[in-house]
């Protein structure tokens, strides 16, 4: 059935633009959660440097978080009071996390020198606690929202999955933006945090087809077990370059320092994609599909005409700051 001709190909595309944003933010806030989180095992210099760099980006990297929430308000109502209403905790303990990250970035740069050392433990927290409940979510979200011990417990490893994840894009970055000895700590990060990541997705990726029948059979039946292969051969052929490269930077004239985090990114869409085609056509996983969600096919093409004016300005918008902003960070100063 052509859905072109069915009216189906606009709550899909709402479902794209949706997924494109969530992608989009977990790699841009992904890195700079990440190196909140990574403050902890830096010295005081070092901290400041790590701030500078990601100072000019990581408060407009959340707005693809607000773009993809309000996308799920707006064309699946439906699915947003399921979802958001399942996930009422985590999501408040996200926005506390996300709110102590806030406040510490300002305060830490006006406080006094013996009060600086609490806002720096303040970041970490607050960028720990947001990057803990997102992964929780996630995992709540794969099992269906289940409310059982069990369920909770693999929500919570799932979380402790992300926290890997976002520590290993957020030392990318590092390698890619500083020099020196925080460089050297930062590769090191970046092993450590790579098997931490890889273990987190054999994890899940295990994990999700035994809790869910419909996906272990969209995995596992003929030709889709054959067509989902490149996923994760690619996806071990990408951890094993960057291991191989981890174990070679710095090289001199600083080169090759920015491949460690588009490799990373790499890693990122791989496991989105995943994830996008075992729960497709579901945007509540085994309860309500995509098209059963939307909201009328009137008020989305209103709706769409927005989505086209935004998304290019939030586009454009990033794409002139971070080359703008390109290059080695440094210290970043409010005077």
């Amino acid at each position: 059935m052509n859905i072109f001709t069915n009216g189906e190909w606009l709550p899909l595309s709402f479902a794209a633009l949706m997924g494109l944003s969530m992608l989009i933010y977990a790699v841009l806030d992904g890195y700079d959660l990440g190196v909140g989180i990574l403050m902890k095992d830096a010295t005081d210099p070092e901290k400041d440097r790590m701030i500078g760099s990601i100072g000019p980006f990581w408060d407009a990297n959340e707005t693809w978080l607000v773009l993809g929430v309000g996308l799920l308000l707006v064309a699946f109502p439906k699915a947003h009071g399921i979802i958001l209403s399942s996930l009422y905790l985590p999501v408040a303990v996200m926005l506390i996390g996300l709110t102590l990250r806030g406040a510490a970035f300002d305060f830490r740069a006006k406080a006094k020198i013996d009060h600086k050392h609490a806002w720096n433990n303040a970041f970490f927290a607050g960028s720990l606690i947001t990057a803990m409940a997102q992964g929780y979510m996630l995992g709540s979200y794969i099992l269906g929202f289940e409310k059982s011990l069990a369920a909770i417990g693999f929500s919570l490893l799932v979380g402790a999955c992300v926290v890997a994840g976002y520590c290993l894009i957020g030392a990318c970055w590092l390698i890619m933006k500083t020099e020196g000895e925080l460089q050297k700590k930062s590769v090191h990060w970046a092993r450590v945090s790579l098997w931490g990541t890889m273990l987190a997705i054999a994890l899940i990726s295990i994990s999700t087809p035994l809790v869910s029948a419909r996906i272990f059979d969209k995995w596992f039946s003929f030709p889709n077990i054959v067509l989902l292969a490149p996923i994760p051969l690619i996806t071990a052929v990408l951890v094993i370059a960057l291991e191989v490269l981890l174990r070679q930077l710095p090289k001199p004239n600083d080169r090759w320092c920015w491949v460690p985090f588009v490799t990373t990114i790499g890693i990122f869409v791989l496991c989105f994609h995943g994830l996008a085609y075992s729960f497709y056509p579901y945007i509540v996983p085994d309860q309500l599909k995509i098209i059963e969600a939307a909201s009328a096919p009137e008020s989305l093409m209103i709706i769409l005409v927005g989505a086209l004016i935004v998304l290019p300005v939030l586009i454009g918008y990033t794409f002139v700051a971070y080359k703008i902003f390109h290059g080695k960070a440094k210290d970043l100063s409010y005077e």
